[in-house]
């Protein structure tokens, strides 16, 4: 289950404990409303605590010493790493890629290329 799930979940389930305050006497809301309030204090603590910790680690993308690439006539070539650019958080690193050559309307491509 995903986090905005969670979210939504848990606060379908304050809404509705909240509701339930007017079916109970005085007593017993007050004493439920100071439980549940100090509930959700220790559940935003936990949370401010995981937020400020670091995430997850962003993957390297790393293309070196890639050969030649060499393209005829509407043709394509690829000694390095195509794929799409949209949602990329990675790191790109290129280092020592090969010579690319293309004529007659070719694709070649040595490096990293991001469509």
């Amino acid at each position: 289950m995903d986090a905005r799930r969670v979210a939504l979940l848990t606060t379908g389930l304050a809404v509705a404990a909240g509701a339930s305050f007017s079916f109970l006497q005085w007593d017993t809301a007050n004493r439920l409303a100071t439980v549940l309030s100090a509930l959700v204090g220790l559940a935003a603590l936990g949370v401010s605590v995981w937020a400020a910790l670091p995430g997850r680690q962003a993957a390297v993308v790393r293309v070196s010493n890639t050969g030649e690439a060499r393209a005829g006539s509407d043709a394509s070539a690829n000694t390095g790493v195509t794929g799409p650019a949209a949602g990329l958080q990675e790191s790109v690193e290129v280092d020592g890629t090969g010579r690319a050559e293309a004529s007659g309307g070719g694709d070649a491509n040595t490096g990293i290329r991001l469509n």
